[in-house]
């Protein structure tokens, strides 16, 4: 019987077991137990695996004619276990024979559907495309956040533009606009891979990094340009031509400069560069980087010189070159883009001798494939991959009144021309292709920003905006009463509440008193009961009159003593005021003439 103590307590402590001895357990003998039990396991494994190998064997040295009967009897044993003859049925063909060159409509949709796959134009988003006005002048470069929600466009009127697809309507008008570099033109944007700052690289010798919202977050510092040796200055000391985030750090940029260096930049300090690569001609000479980028893994550093060589760099090694091409394009040209492909090992670069290339990285001597006569007049004409890394896209520029602008897609494996669209009739600059949208924004050369989209193929971008009406613009105010709200007036004084302002703007527009535009002002006489501009008030009158003098003011001396003798004969204003104040004159007034003392010396006096 349990002691009534313990009782007590199991009542107030909620469970019982007061007492009892605590149940022990001995673990060397529980390790013994799972010891034996996982031996005897992998014993009855090893066993079957040794039947397995020597039943395989058997059949082996059996050879293939006792397979195929055994195939056979077991196919016998199962027809003849097997109740259901509907399985065998079904193999039989009912009706006359099918005639030769019959295909299955189920064949020929898995056809299509491979054909679609091998075909890379059907995967251009093209159908359809909305028009983005920057402004009058050149967009010279473009952005897009990774999520593709914002449109960033910059161009030679040193405007930067911010579009957001989901905030745009019909209208497809930008929601901030400001100038981030002064009087510079803007040369290069790009969003980082995190997509909250942006990098804004211009014509000066300083990058900027600003937010998502257009404000500044860091500006990089401008180098002492009278150093000759560009690794002792802190930053650029001449004109920028390009920048690019880093695919992998967050806070790493790199850009290239007029001064001959590729600099990287960390958001963290913005007193003085990360590293800094000098490109180097054959023969020792400082070259001018005019483009330069990172893979897409982070660790090669490319550019394209001016020198026409392409020179890549390993990030962490910046002293020598790990990749050189000393004659990727003619030498006193501009390389206006290099990228590089998803998969890494291929490279594309916009040359300024109007040539477009491919290049493995493995085998750097000699190009891939070439494209020649695909014109280039500015230096920032850039080219893209396709997301799949089939298709080479890069636009064409064209002079004012001789055509239109054309962007072109190159097949990668045999680099022929598979398509082109006709964009506008200015260049083609800028291009870019979205892989998680799927959409091609395009910068040309008169201030438009075009986005070509597939409604099927597309992810939104494009898709959120055009779906929405244009906001109507909201009638004037000044059209409607103020409202005067008096809560405790009486009933018959207190005015009808207002329901709804919308309403009420609609009605006032109808009313022909309320919405009565003012007459301008007459001019010349007046007519109708209405007097006009030089009307019968006295201040029109006086500067009627002033507007008619033609007195001849050119002396100044004879304007102010124009009225002095009539004033002396008939004083009027001064000397009266005065007459009973004024002294009078104790001597007398003579001429200066007589009273002047001979002071002339006496042989001047005399004549010769």
């Amino acid at each position: 019987m349990d002691d009534p103590e313990d009782c007590n307590v199991a009542a107030t402590m909620g469970f019982s077991g007061f007492g009892r001895k605590a149940r022990t357990f001995d673990l060397e003998a529980m390790f013994e137990q799972t010891r034996r039990t996982a031996v005897e396991r992998s014993k009855k494994t090893f066993e079957s695996r040794e039947k397995e190998e020597e039943s395989k064997k058997r059949e082996d040295e059996a050879g293939p004619g006792s397979k195929n009967v055994a195939s056979s009897s077991r196919v016998t044993s199962a027809d003849s276990s097997s109740s259901d003859s509907e399985d065998s049925s079904d193999d039989e063909i009912v009706g006359p024979p099918l005639p030769p060159g019959f295909k299955d409509s189920d064949e020929d949709d898995e056809e299509d559907d491979d054909d679609d796959d091998d075909n890379p134009v059907k995967s251009i988003p093209d159908s359809h495309e909305i028009t983005l006005q920057h402004g009058s002048k050149t967009v010279s470069a473009l952005g897009l956040d990774p999520s593709g929600a914002r449109l960033v466009t910059g161009g030679y009127d040193y405007d930067v533009k911010f579009w957001d697809f989901a905030g745009m309507d019909g209208s497809l008008q930008a929601f901030r606009s400001h100038q981030p570099c002064d009087c510079h033109q803007i040369k290069s944007l790009q969003y980082s891979i995190t997509g909250d700052v942006i990098l804004v690289v211009a014509g000066n010798s300083q990058a900027k990094v600003l937010d998502r919202d257009g404000f500044p977050v860091m500006e990089c510092v401008k180098g002492d340009q009278y150093i000759v040796d560009m690794a002792n200055t802190k930053g650029h000391c001449a004109m920028l031509n390009g920048g690019c985030w880093h695919p992998k750090i967050k806070d790493e940029f790199l850009t290239c400069s007029n001064d001959g260096t590729v600099r990287t930049w960390d958001m963290s300090s913005d007193k003085k560069h990360k590293s800094i690569f000098k490109p180097r001609s054959a023969q020792g000479k400082r070259v001018i980087p005019t483009c330069a980028t990172y893979n897409r893994d982070g660790k090669l550093i490319a550019a394209g010189c001016q020198d026409g060589s392409i020179q890549i760099w390993d990030r962490n090694m910046s002293v020598h070159t790990k990749f050189h091409c000393k004659q990727a394009h003619s030498p006193s040209t501009d390389t206006s883009c290099i990228v590089f492909s998803y998969g890494g090992t291929i490279i594309a670069t916009r040359g300024g001798d109007d040539t477009l290339k491919t290049w493995d990285i493995r085998n750097f001597r000699n190009p891939i494939h070439m494209v020649n006569g695909l014109s280039n007049y500015f230096p920032m004409s850039d080219c893209c991959f396709s997301p799949d890394d089939k298709l080479l896209i890069t636009g064409t520029s064209v002079k004012k009144g001789e055509g239109s602008g054309k962007l072109l897609f190159f097949d990668l494996v045999d680099f022929k021309k598979v398509y082109e669209i006709p964009v506008t009739d200015a260049s083609v600059i800028r291009c870019l292709w979205h892989p998680k949208l799927n959409q091609i924004m395009v910068g040309t050369g008169n201030g438009l920003a075009k986005v070509y989209y597939d409604p099927v193929q597309s992810q939104r971008g494009a898709k959120l905006c055009v779906v929405k009406t244009q906001r109507k613009a909201r009638q004037a105010g000044t059209l409607t009463q103020d409202y005067i709200i008096t809560p405790h007036a009486l009933p018959m004084f207190r005015e009808p509440r207002q329901r709804s302002t919308r309403k009420q703007l609609e009605k006032d527009r109808l009313d022909p008193v309320k919405s009565h535009k003012p007459e301008p002002p007459v001019a010349g006489p007046g007519r109708g009961g209405r007097v006009g501009t030089h009307g019968g008030t006295l201040s029109s009158f006086i500067v009627k009159n002033i507007a008619l003098d033609k007195t001849d003011d050119s002396n100044p001396r004879e304007a102010i003593l124009r009225h002095a003798k009539e004033a002396e004969q008939n004083p009027y204003w001064v000397a009266p005021a005065y007459s009973t104040t004024q002294p009078n004159a104790v001597f007398a007034e003579v001429d200066s003439e007589e009273d002047e003392p001979d002071n002339e010396p006496d042989w001047k006096k005399r004549k010769i």
